[in-house]
């Protein structure tokens, strides 16, 4: 008997899974699991979001014409080099179809985002990792790990799940180091919180030569995760050819509605910046009281080391005791087993009652309760 089997190396591929959405049982429960906006989206884009449902017989426009055009005048770009996708994800695996195949590799720093890896095996090609220090990416390591093979380098910066960053110069520095042949992709989706001199998203870069791909999204700062809503800033023939592989119709009227809404409403996206920043401190600074590393973040979340072992009584302190025990109180944060960071938990940044909630039940667990 025939057996239809999907293409070689298809089963390869590790579903990703998002941050946990639901716990079992009665109750409301406080998400700090996806990254997502604290604040929500800006009350004006969801104004335009419930207008656009007006007109939901129509295809939406299918070059994103006046978001692009909206984009381009904030960021005083060429609108012609801009294209929107259904979250920076698909654009991901727009690129790694259009520039990766089999035989190729595709290069991303070891704690990198996970849908790098899928994009590329879903492409046919081979993912190789390079080796981080200090839980940041590593530009000697990543140029160390070219070969004639490599296509693609994927680089999330700031960094997801670490919150760290490599600074202008040593962004300069990876792409003065690649070959001409090589495509880099700064993934910025954090860039909207990063509040330190030395940073950029990479936008210079891809206006100096024609091997550079930076992506934004809006499901994070602009809190339109469920919207789906992301967009590059390319070469122009980058942008040619990213246009003639996605779908026709791959936005939809009310994401890009919304989507416009939001980069109007720039009072509201400062708030939401200053809010991310405050607590974000105030965090950092209550699991130090507890004895609990952070990693250095510029993004909306903190990485959160556990101890591995047990404590004087014999309690378990690790991050998966850690994760049950806050899941009993209604908490959820991300663990980071599938990214090979099993000692650690991420936590997003969310609104004061909820951090003052995590942080309270944090220090429960750290203090012995239910254990």
């Amino acid at each position: 008997m025939n057996t239809i089997t999907p293409r070689p190396g298809v089963m390869d591929i590790t579903p990703y899974v998002g941050g946990g959405a639901a716990i079992g049982g009665p109750g409301g429960v406080i998400k700090l699991a996806s990254n997502e906006g604290a604040l929500g989206p800006s009350p004006k884009a969801m104004d335009a979001y419930r207008s656009a449902a007006q007109s939901l017989h129509r295809y939406p426009d299918g070059g994103c014409l006046e978001l692009r055009r909206g984009l381009a005048e904030k960021y005083g770009m060429d609108m012609e080099r801009i294209v929107c996708g259904a979250g920076s994800d698909e654009l991901i695996g727009l690129l790694a179809r259009a520039y990766s195949g089999p035989g190729d590799e595709v290069l991303y720093s070891e704690h990198g985002f996970l849908m790098y890896p899928i994009a590329a095996r879903t492409a046919g090609a081979k993912p190789v990792t390079a080796p981080e220090k200090d839980l940041t990416a590593d530009v000697d390591a990543l140029l160390g790990a070219v070969t004639e093979r490599t296509s693609i380098v994927f680089l999330a910066n700031p960094n997801n799940p670490t919150g760290t960053y490599l600074s202008r110069a040593e962004m300069k520095r990876l792409r003065g180091g690649l070959p001409q042949g090589v495509l880099l992709v700064i993934d910025a989706a954090y860039a909207e919180f990063a509040e330190v001199d030395d940073y950029g998203p990479g936008t210079a870069m891809v206006e100096a030569g024609a091997n550079v791909v930076m992506m934004r999204t809006f499901s994070k700062i602009y809190g339109l995760g469920g919207a789906r809503l992301g967009w590059a800033y390319c070469p122009g023939a980058v942008a040619d050819v990213l246009n003639r592989v996605r779908n026709p119709f791959n936005v939809a009227a009310p994401a890009q509605a919304a989507g416009l809404a939001a980069l109007a409403d720039q009072a509201f996206t400062e708030k939401a910046r200053r809010h991310n920043l405050t607590w974000r401190r105030w965090t950092a600074d209550r699991l130090e009281e507890m004895g609990l590393e952070t990693v250095p973040s510029i993004a909306n979340f903190l990485l959160v080391r556990f101890p591995q072992g047990k404590a004087g009584d014999n309690r378990e302190l690790s991050a998966q005791a850690a994760d049950g025990f806050l899941k009993s109180q209604g908490l959820i944060v991300r663990r980071m087993e599938s990214y090979g960071l099993p000692e650690f938990l991420r936590v997003t940044i969310g609104r004061e009652d909820e951090m003052k909630a995590f942080a309270d039940a944090l220090s429960r667990f750290m203090e012995g309760e239910g254990q």
